[in-house]
């Protein structure tokens, strides 16, 4: 079975004031159908340079990334939008919705921008939104709801289209614990009820503990990997403490 997501030799360069610095450093790893993985590090570690380059938003300096066997890193401009638009979906740390449309229309959005016919959208939004619990707040604004709702209408937008592969820049960064842990439970809910494949990249504990594998960047290069397997998700959360404690990072929440 081919891999959602193939990382080969990745390496990110920037050139600052004569400086050069390596923020990615020859990464490889796979990511299978269905997989929940977090991405963890220190500030400055990497990850989101790492993110970013899977989610074409930034070209690697060097290495391949394939996602459904396609070589994205190949791709020009051009391609590369229509490749974001029907392949990937996206869960950002402020949410990114117009406030201009409600929630139903923020997520129709993304429909209507990825051609669907117009008689199949509500149908659609009305799936998805049952499925994440978010049918009372369709057809409110986003000024109008809190900020787990309009990350859990984000979420509903990410899902909708059936992308191949979903990325989530530190989601519950802007919540309440009340409303991170909502909008948690609906990350797990994509992935077990829809087999959506995420890849969330986050600095809290808590947060990935909801993930079923996690890699640890450290200085552009992955440090460890832990998988959750059969454990409670305290067990992992604690094991997931001990790898940071040992990085010297962000604790986050506890349980």
């Amino acid at each position: 079975m081919n891999p959602v997501l193939k990382v080969e030799n990745l390496q990110k360069y920037y050139k600052t004031k004569g400086a050069v610095t390596k923020a990615v450093d020859n990464i490889s790893f796979e990511v299978q159908r269905g997989e929940y993985i977090g991405i963890m590090g220190a500030s400055g570690s990497g990850k989101t340079t790492l993110l970013n380059c899977i989610s074409t938003i930034d070209h690697a300096t060097a290495g391949r990334i394939f996602i459904n066997s396609r070589d994205v890193t190949s791709l020009n401009e051009k391609k590369l939008a229509r490749f974001r638009r029907e392949e990937l979906g996206f869960i950002f740390q402020n949410f990114n919705l117009l406030d201009t449309l409600n929630g139903r229309d923020n997520i129709a959005l993304a429909l209507a921008i990825n051609g669907v016919e117009v008689r199949n959208i509500p149908r659609l939004i009305e799936q998805v939104a049952a499925d994440l619990e978010i049918s009372a707040i369709l057809d409110k604004y986003p000024y109008e709801m809190s900020g787990g709702q309009q990350q859990r209408i984000a979420c509903a937008r990410a899902i909708v289209t059936k992308p191949s592969l979903i990325l989530a820049d530190e989601p519950t960064g802007a919540l309440d614990s009340k409303s991170a842990g909502m909008l948690l439970d609906s990350l797990s809910l994509m992935n077990e009820k829809k087999e959506a494949t995420i890849l969330m990249v986050t600095h809290d504990a808590f947060t990935a503990s909801h993930c079923k594998r996690i890699l640890f960047i450290k200085d552009g290069k992955i440090f460890n990997e832990i998988v959750r397997g059969a454990k409670s998700r305290k067990l992992f959360f604690d094991e997931i403490m001990q790898v940071i404690s040992f990085l010297g990072g962000d604790k986050g929440h506890a349980f």
